[in-house]
């Protein structure tokens, strides 16, 4: 402690903080955050992903949809391939909890069917006497989980001798609900295959363009020409219709996926290509030139690297156009075929104007696929603007 004397004559104390010097103490946040300058990349990144809600409820919804197709046979009520021959076109029912003023729990009313002989539709009214209480986490039909596991649990069942439509069934009595969930695992794991491929393609083709540049860049431009001039969807068709109905399914849904990554990859290889055309004058690739590094390593452990970011942003945003594709394509019937379940499969029992008008239940698989291509586009949108924290 040392002392001063002021213009009075009397010292004023001075202390002197034994406090170690820490030169950044005075660019710390109010708050305790750490400021900008000293985060990373994936920090700023992350901070400003935080800020978009709507993105992060997108996320949310993504990430409980892919997760559950792990569990579908377990989430659906009924199996897949499981048919009700005597509630053939049933509407859905309502999940109630009070019956004539009393709690009861989950349950739903039985039903009876009448046929109208004017019309020939089968007319369904509630028994207000038949109360079927839902069971949870019980024991219904067999199924084997993943194809490997037998088992039959199911996290919702309908009472012993009662039904449980949620959405209704369609023309052989089968559960809307769980195809719908069975589809997703189809729709959603076609959209991420499709990407790999995309990617593949893209990010070496644009590469090789963005990076040599001349006669190179001047052969991928023309035939990304070539491509982007062609209509999608009957290009979409003619190569569809290439693959013989005898195939399998499995055959199929890999051959689907290819053509959607196929025809995917040149707005990515020319994002890719325009970066590298960019980024290789920079100091840092000519001292990795100078030092002896190969084209390719160059290319895989700098450059792209260096717009990584960007290649995510745009992953969320084209994932939804090859699962539209593929619902296309299954509409149309030259997509995938049953026995597989996807969401463009279920709704081509909603092709003629007659289901749609007295079966309007037969619809409900575009819903999933408008919540998915929604929350894919906001998160999109979200990684997309923190992808460029400083802007």
């Amino acid at each position: 402690m040392t002392t001063s004397l002021p213009p009075d004559g009397e010292p004023l104390p001075h202390y002197v903080s034994a406090t170690p010097f820490d030169p950044y103490a005075d660019e710390q946040a109010k708050d305790g955050k750490k400021v900008f300058k000293q985060a990373s990349q994936f920090q700023l990144m992350f901070w400003r992903f935080r800020r978009h809600r709507l993105a992060l409820a997108s996320a949310v919804v993504l990430l409980v949809a892919y997760v559950s197709i792990v569990f579908i046979e377990f989430l659906a009520p009924y199996n897949l391939h499981t048919r009700n021959m005597d509630n053939i076109y049933a509407p859905p029912q309502r999940v109630r909890l009070f019956h004539e003023g009393k709690f009861v729990g989950p349950f739903v009313y039985g039903h009876h069917m009448t046929l109208d002989m004017k019309t020939l539709r089968r007319v369904y009214t509630d028994d207000r006497n038949n109360v079927q209480p839902l069971r949870f986490f019980c024991r219904g039909d067999a199924y084997r989980f993943w194809g490997v596991v037998e088992s039959d649990l199911h996290l919702v069942c309908p009472s012993q001798k009662g039904d449980f439509f949620l959405l209704g069934t369609d023309r052989l009595g089968r559960d809307v609900l769980s195809r719908i969930l069975y589809g997703a695992r189809i729709s959603l794991t076609i959209g991420l295959l499709g990407i790999i491929t995309s990617f593949l393609l893209g990010i070496v083709i644009g590469g090789l363009a963005g990076y040599y540049g001349g006669v190179v860049d001047l052969f991928v431009q023309r035939v990304i020409e070539v491509l982007q001039s062609i209509p999608s969807i009957p290009l979409w068709l003619a190569l569809a219709a290439i693959m013989p109905a005898d195939w399998s399914p499995l055959v199929i849904y890999l051959g689907i996926t290819f053509i959607l990554g196929l025809l995917d990859w040149t707005g990515l290889a020319r994002a890719v290509r325009s970066k590298l055309l960019a980024l290789r004058e920079e100091d840092y690739v000519l001292a990795a030139q100078l030092m002896g590094a190969s084209h390719w390593r160059i290319i895989g452990r700098h450059l792209i690297p260096g717009f990584m970011s960007h290649l995510i942003a745009s992953a969320t945003l084209t994932i939804p156009g090859m699962i539209l594709g593929e619902t296309t394509l299954s509409f149309l019937g030259l997509g995938l075929r049953p026995p597989i379940t996807s969401w463009g499969v279920l709704l081509t029992e909603a092709r003629t104007i007659n289901v749609l008008a007295l079966y309007p239940w037969l619809l409900f698989p575009v819903v999933p696929v408008i919540v998915v291509i929604l929350a894919f586009n906001f998160l999109g949108d979200g990684l997309r603007d923190a992808a460029d924290p400083y802007r």
